[in-house]
């Protein structure tokens, strides 16, 4: 595994690449760190350069600022590592605010996308007038309105099914914990506007497929992946689990994504070299 600092406008990403082969950049949600992604990056480096890192103003990276972080500078930077550590082009796996920042990305600047597996992101703006999951974003910003990053930190992850019925990984946690404030103070109005391009999205020159765990059925952050695949016209797929599956069990969970990314990548044929020997 190899670390480093990559300079991009206003800020310096930590990154962790791994691996050789066809790239694959993993963008983690709530809290933005590489270490979530750990275990499955180990298990798809044998098939991929997997890069994951921490996005700006999360745990290692720097950038945060005062004001608000709109969703395309996070596409911004998640080109900038394509362009600098992938050759131009990648497959790009986002996790529920990552799938966000994926799905902005995608449309934003198709591009660099080789394929994208957006899973579950909490775009509840794109169920129904009048569902209740609309109110998510607004119930946890007044929970930090009153109580701050432990209030509402507290409220999301009584929203997540699984939380706490497994440890997280003793560095994640800690660094987690200092990133209260950036997430719900700066980041948080930008995922609570989201909605995607769906004109963009709908002719990207590249495979998109959207997916929740099986444990998740009828969340307000899985059902707005059946409704974005809808909308778009792309397929749905079943992963296995939880939200966060792939911190307790990385193994499960990237067999799932190791499966889409290499149908994506040799949809036209081009079989990485790695692969015929």
């Amino acid at each position: 595994m190899r670390q480093g600092m990559f300079a991009v406008d206003g800020a310096e990403l930590y990154h962790e690449v791994r691996g050789e082969g066809p790239a694959l950049l993993l963008i983690s949600g709530a809290g933005g760190d590489a270490g979530y992604f750990t275990g499955i990056a180990d298990e798809l480096a044998d098939a991929f350069t997997v890069i994951t890192y921490d996005r700006r103003g999360n745990s290692r990276s720097t950038g945060q600022g005062d004001s608000p972080m709109d969703l395309a500078r996070q596409a911004t930077d998640a080109r900038a590592l394509i362009d600098g550590l992938a050759g131009g082009r990648a497959l790009v796996f986002g996790n529920s605010g990552g799938a966000i920042i994926g799905l902005t990305l995608a449309a934003r600047h198709p591009e660099v996308v080789a394929g994208l597996i957006a899973h579950e992101p909490p775009a509840v703006n794109v169920l129904p007038d009048g569902d209740s999951a609309r109110d998510f974003f607004a119930e946890v910003a007044e929970a930090y309105a009153q109580g701050g990053a432990p209030a509402a930190g507290r409220l999301f992850a009584q929203t997540v099914r699984g939380e706490g019925t497994y440890l997280w990984p003793e560095d994640l946690w800690k660094r987690f914990l200092g990133n209260g404030d950036h997430l719900f103070g700066r980041e948080w109005p930008g995922f609570a506007a989201f909605l995607p391009d769906e004109a963009a999205l709908s002719v990207a020159p590249f495979p998109i497929v959207l997916g929740a765990g099986s444990a998740d059925r009828g969340t307000y952050y899985a059902r707005p992946s059946i409704e974005i695949a809808r909308r778009i016209g792309v397929p749905w797929v079943e992963f296995p689990g939880i939200h966060m599956e792939f911190l307790p069990r990385p193994a499960g969970f990237a067999a799932a994504v190791r499966v889409l990314a290499t149908q994506m990548w040799t949809r036209g044929g081009e079989v990485p070299e790695s692969w015929l020997g």
